[in-house]
């Protein structure tokens, strides 16, 4: 019967593929076997016992806080217009297919403060560049869709990161385990094998020349009857009544401000010894919300000096950003609060206790998390959502069988990846192909093939993890995506 909430939780997201009540209608059957089935002490105990418990926490209450203040900062990076003209920039030096991709392939990593951004900002720039050096928009939308995700899922400092370790925090209390959250995140990205395979594909694809699959034919059919579109350089952005434009936007108003979010975290945390001494997270926090406060206020004040907004409209903007992120902190609120019911239920003991009666081999452990992850994640199209699901149950387990906590943490994180990047649910998938102007279908008829070798290798090397313990999964990961992809062009060929 402890099975019962995650079960409810994870077949409602994938048949509703609405994460919050998916979440919330477990955490109710949670409370429900709790409270012996009496439905009104049940929503007292969900409300007085998890849900203003958790956001009491002074940990929880500082992710909510710093999530806010990102969900600021993004949105007025997004409306400043500082990367649009810090891309009329790429369009004089990029002139050969390869400089496209590799330029499309670095504007997504340096887009790393937002998923979404990345489509919106990224693929406008390079759309004109690919139609006319005969690239496939098709290969533009696997490009941002493999940079937008992918790359923000590696970074601690921005919400994603945030979101993550609030919920390893959650689970190394449940264990009563005195680890830092941020040391496991960091300890985690070598095992993160699907997502650090998505992000090298695209330059080992471009540098081979290696295409293959259906993206071979998409690549084969722009160049017979490349798309007529010129790149729009002479375009003028509309001018207000009091003379305000995003055509007035300055390279600066995108560099100055990340810089400022960086300098912040280091002259807040040098006294303590970062980036090489352990920090407090609670300190470590702080100094994140500081810098994204700073940044958030100077990006205000380029753009009402640049004549961008006017500061009335910058205000609005950041606030509109800040509750947007409302919808962050439900899911963060819901997945403390199951991640707190399955403790007392003792899910993650019945599962292991089960796995020590059958004699299940740990090696394989790593595995079955990822390809659970896939599963989960490519059903609903929601990363974070499959995070909130597994974790709770991954890292119970590797405590259990003396697995590293940064390789189930990397399974789980790979394994809800791979829904995000090519489900056609997944709201990164969707957007990509809408910043490629792509059609959806062939976006995701072209990424899948790319995205299933990525993770047909992971599968296999989270059991060479298993087995090591050793980041060397990794690297053969990258060499046999490499040999793949030369062997599959090849057999391409043979068979034209």
């Amino acid at each position: 019967m402890s099975l019962i909430p995650s079960l409810m939780a994870i077949g409602l997201a994938v048949a509703t593929k609405n994460v919050i009540f998916s979440i919330l209608c477990g955490c109710f059957a949670g409370v429900l076997l709790l409270a012996s089935g009496n439905p009104f002490l049940a929503v007292k105990m969900l409300v007085g016992d998890f849900f203003f418990k958790q956001v009491q926490d002074s940990y929880n209450a500082g992710n909510i806080v710093l999530i806010i203040f990102i969900g600021g900062f993004i949105k007025l990076l997004e409306n400043g217009g500082g990367a649009q003209s810090f891309a009329k920039y790429v369009h004089k030096v990029v002139d050969t297919p390869l400089k496209a991709q590799l330029g499309a392939w670095l504007g997504g990593i340096l887009i790393f403060f937002s998923d979404l951004g990345t489509a919106l900002l990224v693929g406008p720039v390079f759309r004109p560049l690919f139609d006319k050096l005969k690239l496939s928009r098709e290969k533009l939308a696997w490009v941002l869709d493999s940079t937008s995700s992918p790359v923000a899922v590696l970074v601690p400092f921005i919400g994603w990161g945030v979101y993550i370790m609030g919920l390893i925090e959650a689970q190394f209390k449940q264990l009563h385990l005195n680890l830092s959250d941020y040391d496991t995140f960091m300890e985690a990205i070598p095992f993160q094998i699907y997502t650090i395979l998505a992000v090298l594909m695209i330059p080992l694809v471009a540098f081979t020349k290696k295409d293959f699959a259906e993206m071979k034919k998409a690549e084969d059919a722009v160049k017979d009857n490349p798309i007529p579109e010129e790149m729009e350089d002479d375009y003028v952005a509309p001018v207000d009544e009091n003379g305000y434009s995003i055509g007035n936007s300055n390279p600066l108003m995108l560099i100055i401000p990340i810089a400022l979010v960086f300098i912040t975290l280091l002259v807040d945390l040098r006294p303590l010894g970062f980036p090489f001494a352990k920090i407090p997270g609670n300190a470590f926090r702080v100094a994140l919300t500081t810098g994204y406060f700073v940044a958030g206020i100077s990006l205000m004040i380029m753009m009402t000096c640049f004549k961008v907004k006017s500061f009335k409209d910058t205000f609005k903007i950041y606030t509109k950003g800040a509750v947007g992120m409302s919808e962050v902190a439900i899911i963060l609120l819901l997945a403390w609060s199951l991640s707190a019911m399955l403790g007392k239920l003792g899910t993650a003991k019945y599962i292991i206790g089960v796995l020590k009666a059958i004699n299940f081999t740990p090696i394989l452990i790593p595995a079955c998390i990822f390809m659970f992850g896939t599963l989960i994640s490519f059903s609903t199209g929601s990363s974070w959502g499959t995070f909130a699901m597994l974790m709770p149950l991954a890292i119970p387990m590797g405590n259990a069988f003396g697995i590293p906590y940064a390789i189930c943490v990397g399974a789980v994180l790979s394994g809800g990846l791979f829904g995000d990047h090519c489900s056609p649910l997944s709201d990164t998938t969707i957007l990509s192909s809408m910043g490629a102007e792509c059609d959806l279908a062939d976006h995701v008829r072209t990424q899948l093939p790319y995205a299933c070798i990525n993770g047909a290798i992971a599968f296999v090397c989270f059991i060479i993890a298993g087995v090591t313990h050793s980041a060397i999964s990794t690297a053969i990961a990258v060499a046999t995506l490499l040999a793949v992809i030369i062997g599959w062009n090849y057999w391409d060929n043979k068979k034209a």
